[in-house]
């Protein structure tokens, strides 16, 4: 897309889930947008007007600003047959889960705390020998594929996933019912992923985790283990039992993003490693830049598109009114690509540093899970690169059509390995 051709329209598609499935015009529409309105209203028709962020500086700034500016009651982007479905089905509340990213302080403080050591790099330590083990076991499945593989489908979507259901307690036999289910939430607009049955609210998917995770909850208070759902499970908060929809949230934000988003993450990295064979070669000459190279993967992926906030009161930013009660879209993606943040933000460097990306969030909601990520991250790397000789693509890489989390669904690879 020519970025001189660009005008209010094409802002509008920043809305859109198949605007994050076409990441040229993306990327067209966002540099523009940072460029010539970096602030700019988006009035779609089929969406409740909300005010598009695009620099590096305004989404920290909003980030750092809890209170006046929070994620009540418009976390995410819906459109409007969505929220009415989403009404409808609950009954008039407008949220169908009640996630730490649908929380504001003070409940966010509480709830996050009961899982944040889970998720250190102290407690994380302990689960470091079976973290490698699986790395190995899945660079070894990708040896054994016969030189070509589709890297999304057969190892990248596999691999973080049976670390968190392992943190989570969900017996290796249930994971393709997670993966299955976690793809219908957040490739609900994909015709690949969405469900079979026309549930435009995520309703039923969410029926069915919610069916899962209860009769887990009461396994778990019967007899508990050594794992994140015992924690949530037999939870207390404020001298109460967890309340229901507050546990089967957690269980299952840990449960899809937990994995979703590194799988996008390591997968999207690949490609640009392919796709940069100079710096492919950089890091295979030197390991000790795999670190840089994984925070350098996530940003260039920041599968993350998005988050929503609302002001609570008239706050003024780079000459922009936003009137209380107007929400705001924190486009991480343009952030990431930010020229005034970023040197050559559209060239892929292993050994990018500074790297000041947000893909993880800002701030108090800044991601939980990051670390694990990036361990994850670095280990299969470690693991991999070494035995890897040659690779090339074997075919179009696709992108999961979604406005909040998403990256590729396809990587079809040829290679060779020793």
């Amino acid at each position: 897309m020519n970025t001189q051709a660009i005008d209010q329209q094409h802002y509008n598609d920043v809305a859109l889930p198949e605007t994050y499935a076409d990441q040229q015009k993306l990327d067209a529409i966002l540099t523009h947008m940072r460029a010539n309105a970096p602030i700019t209203l988006i009035d779609h028709p089929d969406f409740r007007p909300f005010w598009a962020i695009s620099k590096h500086e305004d989404v920290v700034e909003i980030e750092r600003l809890n209170d006046q500016f929070i994620n009540d009651p418009r976390a995410v982007l819906a459109d409007i047959a969505t929220e009415q479905a989403t009404l409808e089905f609950t009954g008039g509340n407008h949220l169908l889960l009640r996630t730490l990213i649908h929380m504001d302080n003070p409940d966010h403080k509480t709830y996050r705390g009961l899982t944040q050591d889970w998720f250190m790099p102290g407690s994380l330590r302990d689960w470091e020998p079976r973290f490698r083990e699986l790395a190995k076991m899945f660079v070894e499945r990708m040896a054994g594929m016969n030189g070509e593989c589709d890297f999304v489908q057969d190892i990248s979507i596999w691999y973080p996933l049976r670390v968190v259901m392992m943190i989570l307690g969900v017996p290796e036999e249930d994971e393709a019912r997670m993966l299955r289910l976690t793809q219908e939430l957040f490739g609900a607009a994909d015709e690949e992923m969405k469900r079979k049955e026309d549930a435009t609210d995520n309703s039923d998917t969410i029926s069915d985790f919610f069916m899962y995770f209860t009769q887990m909850t009461e396994d778990r208070r019967a007899n508990p283990r050594d794992d994140a759902a015992t924690l949530i499970a037999n939870a207390v908060i404020d001298g109460e039992p967890i309340g229901h929809l507050e546990a089967m949230s957690y269980y299952i934000i840990i449960a899809t993003a937990g994995h979703d988003t590194t799988s996008s993450s390591i997968s999207g990295g690949l490609l640009a490693l392919i796709e940069n064979p100079e710096e492919l070669a950089k890091l295979k000459a030197d390991p000790s830049l795999i670190p840089s190279a994984v925070d350098e993967m996530i940003r260039w992926t920041t599968p993350v598109k998005h988050f929503m906030r609302t002001a609570t009161e008239d706050f003024d930013i780079r000459g922009t009114h936003i009137k209380k009660g107007e929400s705001v879209m924190l486009l991480y993606p343009s952030a990431n690509r930010d020229e005034d943040v970023f040197d050559d933000p559209f060239a892929f460097r292993v050994d990018r540093k500074p790297n000041k990306h947000v893909a993880f969030g800002f701030g108090a909601h800044l991601c939980l899970g990051q670390y694990l990520a990036k361990l994850e991250m670095r280990m299969l790397l470690e693991e991999l690169l070494p035995r890897l000789d040659e690779i090339e693509l074997a075919g179009e890489p696709s992108l999961i059509t979604s406005s909040f989390v998403s990256g590729l669904k396809h990587l079809p690879i040829r290679y060779k390995m020793c």
